[in-house]
């Protein structure tokens, strides 16, 4: 069973949370609606939902890998 840890957006330094949120705007599949966006639309789109708490950084110990997730979603994936 996967253990997952809540990452806070703000105890990442900024060139770290932006390489976060630049990589995950440009991984395939990631959809921004109709209209298309620039990597720093897209980016600043993420940090406003991060620092809404619309989304959440989870880090999965046992891939060793992260993920921005809705809190709803985050926190089923917490509380299992």
């Amino acid at each position: 069973m996967a253990e997952f840890v809540l990452v806070p957006a703000q105890r990442l330094q900024g060139d770290v949370l932006q390489a976060l949120l630049e990589e995950y705007a440009s991984r395939d599949g990631t959809d921004y609606g109709e209209r298309e966006c620039t990597l720093e639309e897209k980016v600043a789109q993420l940090l406003r939902q991060l620092r809404t708490d619309e989304l959440q950084i989870l880090y999965d110990v046992d891939s060793e890998q992260w993920d921005l997730l809705p809190r709803t979603q985050a926190e089923q994936l917490l509380n299992n």
